[in-house]
């Protein structure tokens, strides 16, 4: 990966609908070797996929919540049958296994209080959990999807 290969990720990670010449002009490259480059990235699995990012607010999901849940079972049953009845909760969009205190931590979106006790009744039937506590973001400070590139080894 170089530098033109950073400049390329870091444009494709702020707006998706920018078209493959109007990328290739701001890197300085010919569309064809652009697209060429973009297809090795994508290939080399840099790129996950392409999507739109929708504004939470004007669809009516008001709310942001953060769970953390900790649980007395720690085999792999229990996390398989948890992990796939979270997977089908579209109101959870980010799910980890963590370290520390907390083992699982979510971040839930829903459009009000009792939208968000809809889906905590929904993951209290998945699996039995030991301690649940939720905290309600007040305000959203930052917000990004874009990744740092400092860290990617340049040639």
């Amino acid at each position: 990966m170089d530098k033109k290969d950073r400049s390329i990720l870091a444009l494709l990670q702020t707006d998706a609908k920018l078209s493959i010449s109007d990328i290739a002009e701001r890197v300085n490259l010919s569309t064809t070797a652009c697209w060429k480059r973009i297809q090795c990235l994508n290939e080399g699995g840099y790129l996950r996929q392409q999507v739109w990012l929708l504004n939470s607010k004007m669809l009516g999901l008001g709310v942001t919540v953060f769970m953390s849940i900790k649980t007395s079972h720690h085999d792999l049953q229990w996390l398989r049958k948890f992990a796939l009845g979270v997977r089908d909760l579209p109101e959870v969009l980010e799910f980890y296994r963590m370290s520390g205190d907390t083992d699982y931590l979510l971040k839930i979106v829903a459009p009000d209080i009792a939208g968000f006790d809809r889906v905590y009744k929904k993951l209290i039937q998945i699996a039995e959990l030991f301690d649940v506590s939720s905290s309600f973001a007040m305000e959203e400070i930052k917000y990004t999807t874009a990744l740092p590139l400092d860290y990617t080894h340049t040639a």
